[in-house]
């Protein structure tokens, strides 16, 4: 435990920043695991729409540093292609 105001300070400010990013993550989990069950499904309407939630969401976590750009683009890249073999 530190002693230190400071450092008590961003132990707080860490566990509260780390509980964000594990309920951010959590909700771009779900949204990708929806998006592959319309893909699964051959819901095309709704895998779409999911597709663009998901997306985002990995945008979103790539530019806070939840996740690493190089996995965010990998992720985006196999959603588009699943997503263009569904049309074909």
């Amino acid at each position: 435990m530190p002693n230190i105001k400071s450092a008590k300070k961003r132990v707080k400010v860490t566990e509260t920043k780390t509980l964000q990013n594990k309920m951010f993550r959590s909700q771009m989990k779900t949204d990708i695991k929806k998006y592959q069950a319309a893909l699964a499904a051959g819901d095309m309407a709704a895998a779409q729409e999911l597709y663009k939630a998901a997306v985002k969401k990995i945008d979103v976590a790539a530019s806070k540093g939840i996740i690493h750009k190089n996995a965010a683009a990998h992720k985006k890249s196999a959603f588009t292609k699943a997503l263009n073999s569904l049309n074909a």
